[in-house]
């Protein structure tokens, strides 16, 4: 039977969340705590793979197994599990189901604060420069027009294509954070981040917003902005049909 698991952690202590060699990941974590509860040996498949220090406040896996799943599974998790790792649901899904490949969109917020705040300077990014939100909403009409963001990935990344349907782009103020959502329906390795940093640039009038046009054609790493640093950075969800259940 296949399970799907929804579930949210603080990225801060891991080193992303796909298991690598040498480095505490959340998929290890929630591996290793769901092959004792079930006693069997369970290897999740995440919807995504946020890198180290990114955050998510929901996250999808899911996992397969011969034994029936209580409910009571998800207080167990979350009795077993760190602090930082918080599980919100478990359910039966179709055979077929997929996290990673029957997710129709993931949307990530990125956050800056504009004011030192001693509670939060782990979960945003502290940019006191004034920014104008004008050019750089304008900047994400921009991003909607186009599919290829080579520019915005990490170099030397295994894809077959870097495309991707950007459905939604803003930036907005709330209070003394500056919020960044963007929805897609894939992203590619350090993209959100760069696009940040890019806009950042834009917002502070070192770039012209129509430059833009130009960075997204050059297929460039190098001719884009910096990037942001990933605390700043939330996976906040993914929507998937109603067919997988």
């Amino acid at each position: 039977m296949r399970y799907f698991i929804e579930l949210s952690y603080n990225g801060k202590a891991y080193h992303g969340w796909q298991i690598q060699p040498n480095a505490i990941t959340v998929q290890e974590v929630l591996d290793n705590a769901l092959s004792k509860l079930l006693q069997s040996n369970i290897s999740v498949m995440g919807a995504g793979r946020t890198d180290a220090g990114v955050h998510a406040s929901q996250m999808f896996a899911h996992f397969d197994t011969d034994k029936l799943v209580e409910e009571t599974l998800v207080f167990k998790l979350n009795s077993f599990l760190p602090d930082d790792i918080a599980i919100h649901n478990v359910f039966q899904v179709t055979d077929e189901a997929h996290a990673r490949f029957h997710a129709l969109s993931r949307t990530y917020v990125y956050k800056i604060s504009q004011q030192k705040n001693v509670f939060n300077y782990d979960f945003t990014y502290s940019l006191h420069n004034q920014l104008d939100l004008d050019p750089m909403n304008e900047a994400c009409e921009i991003l909607l027009k186009y599919k290829d963001f080579q520019c915005f990935s990490k170099v030397h990344t295994d894809v077959k294509t870097y495309n991707c349907n950007i459905m939604f782009a803003e930036w907005k103020c709330e209070k003394d954070q500056l919020l960044f959502t963007i929805q897609a329906d894939r992203f590619l390795r350090n993209m959100v981040r760069a696009i940040v940093g890019t806009m950042i640039n834009i917002g502070l009038g070192k770039m012209n917003v129509d430059n833009l046009h130009n960075i997204i054609k050059s297929k460039d790493r190098g001719e884009a902005g910096f990037s942001v640093p990933a605390h700043g950075l939330y996976l906040t969800k993914i929507e998937y049909p109603n067919t997988i259940i």
